[in-house]
């Protein structure tokens, strides 16, 4: 076994490997951005190193300054996580060239099941049924429209590379196809430097069905169960549980031994998930996410299979130590994502602000998987999750009963979450009787019905401004770096003067930036000209579309550009009418929370 692993991640899911290792006697390290300076993943792991500036592809996202933090510490394996790094192949074969071991499948399965029309051929060649489509890229707009033509509309154009909803286009007519198609291609390129795109027939209300699969380096492969994620806003899944309530125990087995048999096929080993979509009794392939998932959890409740332990173990050479039928499913369990967002306001995610109150529930059958305290800020640089809520019970109608009591128990004060949303869930006649399905938040629920449940159950001074004056703080724990290395100074002084702390520090946290906007390579600086409006980002994100240029007129609530951040694209609008002065940026660049976009004059 490993003695040291650096966690190549933020948050909850960081501080869910470390765990792990602790209870395996491996030291842990952690990396972190600027921004993440005080986070929980960085208290909790026995060293840290800064790798970076707040934005992600200066940090997290940079595989050299992992790696170098990595050699270091002298760490003997890297986990990725989720997200970030977790699916890129280059730098899992980077890792592997490293004298550390990565925690994870082989870059070249990564490869083979990462491309998503190889990986529809390969499941094709091993007897499982993929949704009826093309299993090579398509380049025309008349390409679409003969599969179209053969299939039916609509149709779905998906980028190679894409998940979570970027690069899928849904062509409802042959009027539609040459617009999608290039959208579809250019955020395909935008997001993963892939504009290769294939098509399929679109499901119009499916599930979304996945199956926890754990393999070996030795050949042995084992599914544990599956997971029902069909609850989803703009395909992200909010509330996720194990087993489905949709499943007869016929398809349930099916599913389960066509994941398995897709992933022997691929040679694949470490955890993994195999995604189908279930509709009118018959399942198809959807994709595999070669890593841990967010929802992980649920299948470890109703299981008893801790499988982030396992991870380590594979990767560390060991051989799984049970056999499929050793695998019971015992119970029904559910994940509530606890997002810093703002369900009546379509999920937007919150601008920031500070956790003033945090007091999970507990009891039995409550779990939560965090990386919280109270009086910690939030950081708005990465992903809107900030926890994850998970409740087991005997049965699911235990679990809802139980759920909303936990539910009912959460305080979080400071900021928005969707526990409201989530508390409404548990009183919804279709998610209760699990009838619903990937399209039921989306199209079917009444969003007036999220309106109300916010204003009941959200905190009373929700998005409100804080007007509070300045009060000396004494200081008794501070963090000093040492050559990139985080060490924790803590005093014994009480009832001391307040500490001043340098703001030299480099970190652009918590600073006012000046009107500016930084360009793509990081280093550019444009300079606003004028007193017009300045229309800025609220978050970080990068810029899907410019839908302005300058001499243009606009109104109030015309959008000027549209910013994909956490997965979301969202709408930047003009508070005020005018003539657009300065577009400060283009299709595909990064930008930071507050940076400028576009004057109006």
């Amino acid at each position: 076994m490993f003695s040291k692993v650096l966690v190549a991640n933020r948050g909850e899911i960081a501080v869910r490997v470390m765990r792990a290792c602790e209870e395996l006697g491996i030291r842990t390290v952690a990396v972190y951005s600027d921004a993440d300076k005080h986070a929980g993943h960085v208290r909790y792991a026995d060293e840290a190193y800064n790798i970076g500036p707040a934005r992600a592809a200066d940090s997290y996202l940079d595989h050299e300054a992992v790696i170098e933090a990595g050699r270091k510490a002298g760490a003997d394996a890297i986990h990725p996580g989720y997200g970030f790094l977790a699916e890129n192949a280059k730098f899992a074969a980077k890792v592997g060239e490293s004298n550390m071991k990565w925690v994870g499948p082989s870059a070249d399965a990564m490869e083979r099941l990462g491309e998503k029309t190889k990986a529809r051929a390969l499941m094709q060649e091993a007897d499982v049924p993929v949704v009826p489509g093309t299993t090579e890229p398509v380049e025309s707009a008349e390409e679409v429209k003969e599969i179209a033509d053969e299939y039916g509309y609509p149709v779905a154009i998906k980028a190679e590379g894409g998940g979570g909803g970027r690069g899928l286009k849904v062509v409802h007519s042959e009027g539609e196809v040459e617009d999608q198609l290039e959208t579809a291609q250019r955020e395909g390129e935008a997001y993963f430097d892939n504009a290769s795109v294939y098509v399929e027939k679109y499901l119009e209300s499916p599930r979304h069905i996945e199956v926890q699969i754990l393999a070996d380096e030795h050949g042995n492969v084992r599914h544990l169960g599956e997971r029902d994620c069909s609850l989803q806003r703009r395909h992200q899944k909010v509330i996720e549980e194990a087993p489905s309530p949709a499943l007869t125990e016929d398809l349930r087995d099916r599913i389960g031994e066509a994941a398995r048999r897709g992933v022997k096929a691929a040679d694949y080993f470490n955890a993994g998930t195999v995604e189908f979509l279930v509709e009118d009794g018959e399942f198809y392939f959807m994709e595999v996410n070669t890593r841990i998932q967010v929802e992980h959890t649920v299948t470890e409740q109703i299981t008893g299979i801790d499988i982030v332990k396992w991870q380590l173990r594979v990767a560390a050479g060991e051989e799984l130590n049970f056999a499929q039928d050793d695998v019971e499913i015992d119970g029904h369990s559910m994940e509530f994502r606890i997002n810093a967002e703002n369900a009546a306001n379509d999920f937007a995610p919150a601008p920031g602000g500070k956790l003033e109150t945090y007091d999970p529930p507990g009891g039995i059958g409550v779990r939560m998987d965090d990386a919280l305290r109270q009086g910690d800020d939030l950081v708005t640089d990465y992903d809107s999750m900030i926890a994850k809520l998970i409740v087991t019970a005997s049965d699911r109608e235990e679990c809802i009963t139980r759920s909303e009591r936990a539910l009912a128990e959460f305080e979080i004060e400071g900021f928005n979450t969707i526990i409201p949303f989530h508390r409404l869930m548990l009183t919804d006649e279709t998610f209760c009787a699990g009838e619903h399905t990937t399209k039921y938040l989306d199209e079917e629920l009444d969003k007036e019905r999220i309106e109300q449940a916010v204003e009941e159950w959200g905190p009373a001074d929700s998005g409100a401004e804080e007007e509070e004056e300045d009060e000396e703080v004494t200081e008794r724990d501070f963090t000093v770096e040492v050559n990139g290395k985080r060490f924790q100074v803590s005093l014994e002084e009480r009832g001391a003067p307040a500490i001043p702390v340098s703001g030299n520090s480099g970190s652009s946290g918590g600073q006012q930036r000046p009107p500016q906007a930084k360009q793509d390579d990081g280093e550019e600086e444009v300079v606003v000209e004028g007193d017009g409006e300045s229309v800025e980002a609220e978050m970080q994100g990068t810029i899907l579309s410019v839908e302005v240029s300058e001499g243009d007129e606009v109104s109030s609530g015309d959008v000027v550009c549209v910013l994909e951040a956490m997965k979301m694209e969202n709408d930047v609008v003009a508070e005020r009418g005018g003539t657009v002065s300065q577009v400060l940026v283009s299709e595909g660049d990064a930008v930071d929370m507050g940076d400028v976009l576009v004057v109006v004059e």
